[in-house]
């Protein structure tokens, strides 16, 4: 999916597209980290609730660096702060950050 179309779904249906979203983002990084780094129950949740959300994206951070292992790409590293930061502030760029990577896992 397109990151421009996650956040534009994300504003049609006032965020709660965010909540099936993460839901899909939690089982496609547990699946790259080859561990579970956040159930998708927990993070469907985390879509309702700002502390769950924050430490969602944290975990997303930490599931990019597993991504940037696998496909030879260091910069994904130290994504957690900033994701912690916009899924405070701007939690819908946040979504489109973390879906422009897991749409290059697919690409690769």
């Amino acid at each position: 999916m397109h990151p421009v179309v996650v956040l534009l779904l994300s504003f049609l249906t006032c965020g709660l597209f965010l909540i099936y979203w993460n839901y899909k983002a939690a089982e496609v990084l547990n699946a790259v980290a080859g561990r579970e780094l956040l159930a998708p129950v927990l993070a469907a949740v985390s879509g309702c609730c700002l502390p769950l959300n924050l430490f969602f994206y944290y975990q997303c951070g930490k599931g990019l660096e597993a991504l940037g292992e696998r496909t030879s790409r260091p910069e994904l590293k130290n994504l957690s702060v900033l994701l912690l930061v916009l899924g405070f502030f701007v939690p819908m760029v946040a979504a489109m950050i973390v879906q422009q990577h897991i749409n290059e896992l697919y690409e690769a």
